[in-house]
């Protein structure tokens, strides 16, 4: 008898228990940092250099690192890796086919985040004709506040505006990005009817205007830069002049354009992000925030001066400081343990070519630009037809397909003419129509990472491989990124703090797990374009 009642008094406890199971246990701030074009190789070219209590030591010392993590889709670009972190997705879901496309509904150029029915908050231009309207599914942050009742607080920030909009998502409570004719940091009425106090108060200190007044001094002796080139190459772009220290007391007042391609562009945005999360009051209850900052800085470097510039080198050294600072700051304002940090990129980058060429390895840059005029002049003489190319974005080519169709052209014919022509030049490896992407020989990771970045009516018509460490170039100087290869496509994927279990994996992991993995440590729906898979070997 007292068996019977043991148990029966067992199992109404735990059916109290279960009609009042408190809420899941989360952390009470997610900080989302995404370097805008960090290669991998970067945690350990410069690790001998990093600061042993610098960010990326912490990073690697007591978090988890998956050594192993590619973005599963092309274009490699900047907009691209934003919303597919954040959504768990691929452009061929998400609709984010590139920084912009040719819209074939539209029949115009778009860009990722362009909205003309919003206007500018902070400033007089058009800098905030933005939002994330173009995004067609939902974020990791969409869900998070859906879950909470739309308690927690979404806030995304970063330079570019395609840096901040597309992690903040659809419901976020706020986007910032930087105004580069003002110096001020601006939203749209998306978001808000009005700038934030603590905006207003930020912009009017006037930061940019003292961090020109610093200059850019190499924090260590040139001679310690071991991992990269001399600090004077004809084939790096001359921004400031030939070489550091460069002076930036020129622009002060006048350029707000020039701190980009500066490391003080990463300290204006660490210093934005440390005032929204202390003004928005972000992880100070229960119910957790996300704060999702992007730094922009590192691509302008590395387009500029190149992966193996010493100017990229400093630029990273200065980012381990900062980041080591930002930690101690979380640390302080949100609690040891009480929030989770996950740190990646958007997209690597390609060495500069004539990098390559000094030292015997293949390379070399493809005019595009030159070669579609040159095509459309040569289809014009022969169709009566003007601009038949219409884009070439994202290594596609666009055709004008309505003048093809009133004209009744045969468009394989015009495919195969453009196809030809392209491949008479020394740096493209293959040109096809993409309906044919799934018949042709062709290796199934290429093949995979194409298929994931074509979405019908934001696509093209033909495709451009380039060869391996060949760029699509606008100028003699610089390089850029965009295409399958490694140097482009395989990233930092860094977590810490709380629910992380510190360690290494080194099975491939994509950008695309980011999302469903925060998904999983917060208990919470996945977005609604996840295809991408948890990473169990990185939570508690």
């Amino acid at each position: 008898m007292k068996r019977i009642t043991l148990a029966a008094l067992t199992a109404l406890i735990c059916i109290t228990s279960l009609g009042q199971s408190p809420s899941p246990a989360r952390p009470k701030l997610v900080v989302g940092v995404i370097l805008d074009q960090m290669r991998w190789d970067y945690l350990y070219r410069y690790n001998d250099l990093y600061a042993p209590d610098g960010g990326f030591k912490r990073f690697l010392n007591q978090g988890a690192t998956c050594e192993n993590t590619f973005i599963p889709y092309t274009p490699t670009v900047t907009a691209c890796g934003h919303a597919s972190v954040y959504t768990g997705s691929v452009p061929s879901i998400n609709g984010i086919t590139g920084n912009a496309w040719w819209d074939q509904d539209k029949q115009a150029t778009v860009y990722c985040t362009d909205d003309k029915t919003v206007k500018t908050i902070g400033s007089d231009n058009t800098s905030g004709l933005m939002s994330p309207r173009n995004l067609l599914v939902t974020t990791i942050g969409d869900e998070l506040r859906m879950a909470t009742g739309f308690q927690s607080k979404v806030v995304g920030i970063a330079l570019k505006d395609r840096g901040a909009i597309l992690p903040a998502g659809h419901s976020a409570n706020g986007a910032f990005w930087y105004d580069s004719k003002t110096g001020n940091w601006v939203t749209s009425t998306y978001y808000t009817q009005e700038l934030p106090n603590w905006v207003k108060q930020f912009n009017a200190a006037k930061r940019p205007d003292a961090l020109y007044q610093l200059g850019w001094k190499p924090m260590l002796p040139i001679a310690r830069y071991h991992a990269s080139t001399a600090d004077e190459k004809s084939y790096e772009n001359p921004v400031f002049g030939s070489k550091l220290p460069y002076d930036f007391s020129s622009y002060i007042g006048k350029d707000y354009s020039k701190i980009l391609t500066t490391p003080h562009g990463n300290t204006l945005t660490f210093e934005f992000a440390k005032k929204a999360l202390v003004s928005d009051s972000l992880g100070k209850d229960a119910i957790t925030d996300l704060l999702a900052v992007s730094f922009s800085s590192p691509d302008y470097i590395g387009h500029s001066f190149g992966p193996n510039s010493v100017e990229a080198e400093d630029g990273f050294l200065r980012m381990d400081k900062e980041l080591g600072d930002f930690f101690r700051f979380l640390d302080k304002e949100v609690g040891v343990n009480q929030y989770t940090v996950f740190l990646s990129a958007d997209h690597g980058a390609a060495p500069v070519p004539e990098f390559m060429q000094e030292n015997k390895l293949p390379g070399g840059r493809v005019f595009f630009g030159t070669l579609i005029n040159q095509l459309n002049l040569s289809l014009q003489r022969d169709y009566q037809i003007a601009n038949l190319i219409v884009s070439d974005d994202n290594y596609q080519i666009h055709l004008n397909r309505k003048a093809i169709d009133s004209a009744r052209i045969d468009l394989p014919t015009i495919a195969r003419r453009i196809q030809n022509q392209l491949l008479a030049e020394p740096g493209v490896d293959r040109v096809f129509q993409l309906t044919e992407l799934n018949t042709i020989p062709m290796n199934s990771t290429v093949r995979n990472m194409l298929n994931n970045g074509y979405h019908p009516r934001r696509s093209g018509d033909l495709q451009i491989i380039l060869k391996s460490n060949y760029i699509d170039a606008y100028s003699k100087t610089g390089t850029t990124h965009g295409l399958w290869n490694p140097y482009d496509s395989h990233i930092p994927l860094l977590w810490y703090g709380w629910g992380i279990r510190p360690g290494r994996v080194l099975r491939d992991t994509y950008m695309t797990d980011i999302a469903p993995t925060l998904a999983s440590l917060l208990r919470i729906q996945m977005p609604s374009g996840s295809i991408g898979k948890a990473i169990p070997e990185v939570i508690k």
